[in-house]
């Protein structure tokens, strides 16, 4: 384990001495002939073979300056049928990922956490495209876009992502999901899975083969089950479609586009003395089933006159949906210049809209209207419990284009990427008809106004990186940095407090850096062996900006970018029974963001406001490899990831003392692990493991969660089956929890109370027939 002490100072003279290696680095080279032949720093094909080994350069990184790993094909087809692109990264190397469901469905059930990051500050792409943020609310967050079957592999980078790629809000990490390409001959594949809480699911794609250059497919996935926990069902019907068209000169034009359409039932996050049954809960409810009601309850009237008053209504399932609809469309040029020099660009347009609906009890909904009645106009008096309603809608389009010049030892990159994402947000509370817990919404009859406001990041960011071949190809050396300027506006309603104030704010601010570098180096002991180091520097944009600026008078201040320096250094291998690599890091996170009350600068006002209250810094260790034991006749193969992590705040805040104590939801050892074996050419088993260690719940370190370990298990049977017209016709079997641990997954993280949870689901059974045709 290599622990990297803080240094703040160093890092800024590393800043500068960088900023003239990448000037001096990227100096026009005289113009030459790349040799095409190997180099020594690109390793021999691997020899451990198998149905899910995966390709050594593709699962540990070669030639990669930063740790970067993968999740090819092979494995994507493994997986549950319907599992989420966001839950496969579990399988991936300090990758802390929960989520609600087996497959991951539930989007405000999902949470992930890598070294000294979270979800909304890792950079997602698609081909290309920038997913701007992950938030739930007006984001795009990549399960929407993505289904495994159309993915030809995921590629993610815990620490450090290229220099090269797009995105506001990466401190570090990155990961790239790619689409399969078109097939050369027309068919497809088709697949029917059915599961555990009545799951169904269908696949099919089409390929058009090629035509004369142009090649393409359509796909669609329709899925719904019912929730594994209380009343209430999931539905998603998802479309993808890809045209390429090869030019004869080389490269291609590319126009993809995907369609989501989404709509599901909440379930609840319950506090530990809830799930113990400790809670005095007012229906008998507890443990990892504690859900909402499929009933609407007799109750005790609380309010006279007001029949359904009494605040426990709200447990009713009926006022607890999200729907959402995204569209994006992008178009992609790829194409030679002559031996030396070839261009990329990539125009996208998102469409997005939906809403969520929440119950909202009396009183609450009584004490809001009383505050606006005599201010806004049209509302009306509570009947009971109110149908809370949040509307959300807006379009996101950007372009990159970025270009490669090879001359000489360098290789030389160069781009630029604008984005506008423009979002329109709504949130009132409605009568329903006699206030009734399962009364038709009165969209006539608005209670109380919330919100109702536009937000909008422009955002520029530009890159230069050289890369430079020495020592006969030995030695690999990348100079880079990018620079970032986002510009941000929120005007309207923000919160209830603008509509009693009679005030429509417009607020703006600009976050910068233009010059954030990026250094790495490879290093080619022999044709099996590397060495890789790597620093880098981010900005991001405030994660959660709309809360921020929502959350307090137009007079409180924003909060400067987060920002992160990330090191890494670290070995690869690939032998001809196992492949692995290995790395050490060191993380420093700074203009961490948390909401406290204090005085705004300027005034005697005391408020809750989101300020910057200091650093995080983690260090730590993973790794990641595959092995198969000649030993076993080559029938069975091992796969395994390890990481070690340690993430504490660098300073107090407020009044809290959290110096010192360790992030919450941060696990310090995760573990995944697998076995593989193939007893026959048509058939195969594997078993799996995964293990986080405790993890802390709140800032202040005052309350855990214990560790847990879940195993799951699959058998694919049939491969090489033909029938008819139909081509590998297989049979999957797949086990989530074999062994049914009980468990709480998803943390609500707090500052000094006790936080909420998601439990992890029951076993659960999915078995899918495929073809291909």
């Amino acid at each position: 384990m290599v622990q990297v002490q803080s240094n703040k100072h160093a890092f800024r003279r590393l800043k500068a001495a960088l900023l003239a290696a990448s000037v001096m680095g990227a100096g026009a080279p005289a113009l030459a002939e790349e040799d095409p032949k190997a180099s020594a720093d690109t390793v021999d094909a691997v020899v451990v073979t198998g149905k899910r080994v995966s390709e050594a350069s593709v699962a540990i990184g070669t030639d990669q300056a930063t740790a970067t790993v993968s999740i090819t094909r092979e494995a994507l087809l493994s997986a549950p049928a319907g599992v989420t692109g966001l839950k496969m990264l579990e399988s991936l190397p300090g990758f802390n990922v929960q989520a609600n469901d087996a497959l991951g469905m539930y989007e405000f059930g999902n949470s992930v956490s890598v070294r000294a990051f979270n979800f909304q500050q890792i950079g997602f792409l698609l081909d290309g495209i920038p997913m701007g943020r992950s938030d739930q609310f007006g984001g795009s967050p990549i399960y929407r876009y993505v289904d495994n079957e159309n993915l030809a592999r995921v590629q993610a980078s815990a620490g450090a992502g290229d220099v090269s790629l797009p995105s506001y809000a990466s401190l570090g990490p990155i990961v790239d999901y790619f689409t399969k390409t078109p097939d050369a001959e027309a068919g497809g594949s088709i697949s029917q899975t059915l599961g555990e809480d009545n799951l169904r699911r269908s696949f099919l794609r089409l390929e058009s083969g090629r035509i004369g250059r142009l090649s393409g497919y359509v796909a669609g996935s329709w899925i719904k089950g019912d929730l594994w926990r209380g009343p209430g069902f999931i539905k998603r019907e998802h479309y993808e479609g890809k045209l390429d068209y090869a030019f004869e000169s080389g490269g291609n034009l590319t126009f993809q586009t995907v369609h989501n359409d989404y709509y599901d039932y909440d379930s609840p996050s319950i506090t530990k003395a809830q799930y113990d049954g400790t809670a005095g809960d007012l229906f008998g409810r507890k443990g990892r089933d504690f859900a909402y009601l499929g009933y609407v309850p007799n109750l005790p009237v609380t309010a006279t006159g007001v029949p359904y008053s009494n605040t426990a209504y709200n447990q009713y399932y009926k006022f607890a949906v999200n729907a959402r609809q995204d569209h994006l469309y992008g178009l992609s040029l790829n194409k030679p210049i002559g031996e030396a020099f070839e261009i990329r660009s990539t125009a996208y347009y998102e469409d997005k809209g939906g809403y969520g609906v929440s119950p909202e009890a009396y009183a609450t909904s009584l004490s809001s209207y009383n505050a606006e009645r005599l201010i806004v106009a049209g509302l009306t008096a509570p009947k009971g419990v109110q149908y809370g309603l949040s509307g959300v809608d807006g379009t996101r389009k950007g372009i990159t284009v970025g270009g490669t010049w090879r001359a000489g030892i360098h290789t030389v990159q160069a781009g630029v990427w604008l984005e506008k994402d423009d979002y329109h947000r709504t949130q009132a509370r409605y009568n329903t008809a006699g206030g009734h817990p399962d009364g038709a919404a009165l969209l006539n009859e608005p209670v109380h106004l919330q919100r109702n406001y536009v937000s909008t990041r422009e955002t520029t960011q530009f890159f230069l990186k050289d890369t430079v071949r020495l020592l006969d190809d030995r030695l690999k050396v990348e100079l880079g940095f990018k620079a970032t300027d986002i510009d941000y506006e929120i005007a309207g309603y923000r919160n209830p407090a603008d509509y009693i104030a009679q005030r429509r704010p417009r607020i703006t601010d600009n976050w910068k850096d233009s010059f954030l570098p990026q250094v790495g180096l490879v290093y080619s002991i022999n044709s099996r062996d590397q060495v890789f180091a790597s620093y880098s520097e981010n900005l991001a944009l405030p994660r959660g900006a709309d809360d921020i600026y929502s959350a307090a008078s137009p007079g409180a201040p924003g909060p400067d970018a987060e920002t992160s320096q990330n090191l890494e250094i670290g070995y690869r291998a690939n032998r001809p029974t196992f492949n692995a690599s290995v790395v050490a890091y060191y993380t420093a996170f700074d203009n961490r963001l948390q909401s406290y009350a204090s005085v705004v600068p300027g005034s005697t006002t005391t408020e809750t406001f989101f300020q910057n209250v200091g650093g995080v810094e983690a260090h730590g260790a993973e790794f990641s490899g595959q092995w198969k034991p000649q030993v076993l006749g080559g029938k069975v193969y091992f796969n395994a990831n390890l990481s070690y992590n340690r993430a504490e705040f660098e300073n107090n805040f407020g009044v809290q003392p959290i110096a010192g104590n360790t992030l919450p939801d941060f696990p310090t050892w995760l573990f995944q692990g697998g076995v593989t074996w193939e007893p026959t050419d048509w058939a195969l088993v594997n078993v799996s493991a995964r293990h986080l260690s405790d993890r802390y719940t709140n800032m202040r370190n005052t309350e855990k969660t214990d560790g847990y370990t879940v195993w799951n298990a699959y058998i694919d049977l049939g491969d090489g089956f033909g029938v008819g017209p139909l081509k590998q016709v297989k049979a999957r079997i797949n086990v989530d929890n074999l062994f049914d641990e009980d468990y709480l997954g998803t943390i609500s993280t707090t500052v000094d109370t006790l936080a909420t949870f998601r439990p992890g689901s029951h076993r659960t059974f999915q078995v899918t027939l495929s073809a291909d045709f």
